[in-house]
């Protein structure tokens, strides 16, 4: 079950419903190609809607806004990989953000590590939840997500009795928002390097090949000798991870850092991964295609911005993408039974 071909069943499925002959079965075995046809149809758009409007600058400001997005979503691909969902990737973020730019008045180092740790933290907690108590991943995640967002608002409110401020150090404004050469983003080397390591580590190491059949068959995998519990609770625990990554990156490219700084990002994050070909059954697909979905999304909130839709419109299409994949998945089921 190797990561570039993964997803095949969402793309069948997907296929079926909007090209049934030919073209279905040239778009259901090769995804990436449909999901890079995709963003070239969006972009097309995007200047038809606002000439001059793509340029250099846009592609840009794209990946920057991308870069978030697709590394919450790298934690929310590994988790749906196993059969699961984390619902406290957007809390997570914030946290991280947010608990960060408090501390960084102290030092930046020791603010950004106290920010990956607390990510670590939650993603542990909720894996051993879900891999040890046997809590129902939804449940889980999303009461951690309400756990951290009280002890956030009470920590937010003594930093603020006590006169601190949030400051985004510029180690994370330079990272989050700079350009090398006034060109390539930063952020995007960051991506690049983690969005390697993860596609490689799910193609080639025995983690990947474990993670792929806890998300086939968690029983028979156990029955094999596969300790699952130790393949979720570290697939949560690198989600938390990544979840405060994207949120510390976030807080750079915004240069803001409050309590509400990525609770947004929860749904874009489930809809990337389902957009790139990831089953939310688990088992099938790879962050490749999350990233090419990140981008989609990406450029889909900036047509918005051009055709002056107002933000809830943004939610409406994310669950209108992931109600269609739902309804393909459907479709898949139907015609293998």
């Amino acid at each position: 079950m190797s990561e570039s071909f993964g997803g095949v069943t969402t793309w069948r499925g997907l296929a079926a419903l909007v090209a049934p002959n030919g073209w279905g079965r040239f778009l259901q075995d090769r995804p990436l190609v449909a999901l890079a046809a995709l963003l070239v149809l969006l972009t097309a758009l995007v200047d038809i809607l606002s000439p001059g409007a793509v340029s250099p600058d846009w592609v840009a400001a794209t990946l920057i806004f991308a870069a978030p997005l697709g590394l919450i979503a790298a934690g929310q691909t590994l988790v749906i990989l196993t059969g699961g969902i984390d619902l406290s990737v957007g809390v997570v973020a914030t946290t991280a953000g947010y608990v960060m730019a408090t501390l960084s008045p102290n030092g930046a180092v020791e603010a950004i590590l106290v920010g990956l740790g607390l990510g670590v933290l939650i993603g542990l907690i909720n894996g051993f939840g879900v891999a040890v108590f046997q809590v129902q991943p939804l449940i889980m995640t999303l009461g951690m997500g309400l756990v951290v967002t009280g002890v956030l608002n009470v920590y937010a409110q003594q930093t603020v009795a006590a006169g601190a401020v949030p400051v985004v150090p510029d180690v994370i404004r330079q990272l989050g928002a700079g350009r090398i050469l006034g060109i390539i983003p930063n952020s995007l080397v960051l991506w690049s390097l983690l969005g390697v390591v993860i596609i490689v580590a799910l193609k080639r190491s025995g983690y990947g090949r474990v993670l792929y059949a806890t998300g086939n068959n968690r029983i028979a995998c156990r029955l094999a000798g596969v300790r699952v519990w130790q393949v979720l609770l570290v697939t949560y625990a690198v989600a938390g991870l990544l979840s405060a990554v994207g949120g510390i990156l976030l807080s750079g490219t915004t240069n803001v850092a409050d309590r509400g700084l990525a609770e947004p990002y929860l749904l874009p994050s489930v809809a990337a991964v389902v957009i790139g070909g990831t089953s939310v059954f688990g088992g099938a697909g790879g962050y490749s295609g999350t990233m090419m979905g990140a981008l989609i999304l990406t450029i889909v909130a900036g047509l918005l911005v051009v055709v002056h839709a107002p933000a809830a419109m943004g939610q409406i299409v994310y669950g209108g993408i992931i109600l269609v994949v739902a309804a393909a998945y459907a479709r898949v089921v139907t015609e293998q039974t």
